[in-house]
């Protein structure tokens, strides 16, 4: 395959995925990233050029979804409060994770996060129906616990932010923009800790084609978020954080 038919191909990859990710909040890096590393490129290529991407794609998101109403942005309310917490317990997640990413076997980073995701799903199919209070600790803990999802494979922020939000009392469709911005901010800690901690770079063959495919898909996601129902949206983010846990240990088993 050609230079020009490669980037093509990841162009259009990154579009389907980012636009899975803005709409649900959760499928970009767990679902592209094992698609990058079969196609021969290393954990340490993949992970900084899906952050920067993200980064990017993310705060793109978090803009349309205020602009649509899907969430509310503005300093002070509380889905600004809720995406800021997020993003300041991310930083020290984002920061262990670099450190044990470097370390650590990829067989168990790929078991831990494939339960946990799995986990996830199954909670929210099995409790669908039940409002749970809203939970500042339960926010916290979702932050730091995904942000180090996020730093240490470059995937699975999303499942856990998104789905957890739920579990913690957030409304579905709020969920998803607050997880874009949260998830943006993480990606901006992620990305600086990479190039400051560790002597790998951007890799610029790469990282080009994951943001153009990315941000083009933002306007049409957060569009669809709009229009759908808010229990139909749970249910699809359920299912889809399940499904996503399956193919992560299916993945590690076979």
């Amino acid at each position: 395959m050609s230079i020009p038919e490669l980037s093509i191909l990841i162009i259009v990859l990154a579009f389907l995925c980012e636009y899975i990710d803005s709409s649900l909040g959760m499928g970009y890096g767990t679902t592209l990233t094992p698609v990058l590393l079969i196609m021969g490129y290393s954990p340490l290529q993949v992970v900084p050029c899906i952050l920067l991407s993200e980064l990017i794609s993310g705060l793109s998101a978090a803009f349309f979804h205020h602009k649509m109403k899907n969430a509310n942005f503005k300093a002070g309310t509380k889905d600004f409060k809720v995406a800021v917490v997020l993003a300041s317990t991310s930083i020290f997640g984002t920061t262990i994770a670099i450190f044990v990413a470097l370390t650590l076997p990829s067989l168990f980073v790929k078991l831990y996060i494939g339960i946990l995701v799995f986990t996830m799903g199954a909670l929210i199919l099995l409790t669908r129906k039940k409002n749970f209070p809203f939970s500042w600790k339960k926010i916290s803990g979702l932050g730091l616990v995904a942000a180090f999802n996020k730093g240490i494979s470059g995937g699975g922020y999303g499942p856990i932010v998104t789905s957890g939000q739920l579990l913690a009392g957030m409304n579905s469709k709020a969920a998803v923009g607050i997880t874009s911005l949260a998830e943006g901010l993480t990606c901006f800690v992620g990305v600086g800790g990479y190039l400051l901690f560790t002597n790998h770079t951007v890799d610029w063959s790469l990282a080009p084609s994951l943001v153009i495919g990315a941000f083009l898909s933002v306007p049409l996601a957060v569009f669809t978020v709009r229009m759908v129902k808010e229990k139909q949206l749970r249910l699809i983010i359920g299912v889809m954080t399940l499904c996503l846990g399956l193919l992560t240990l299916g993945k590690v088993i076979l």
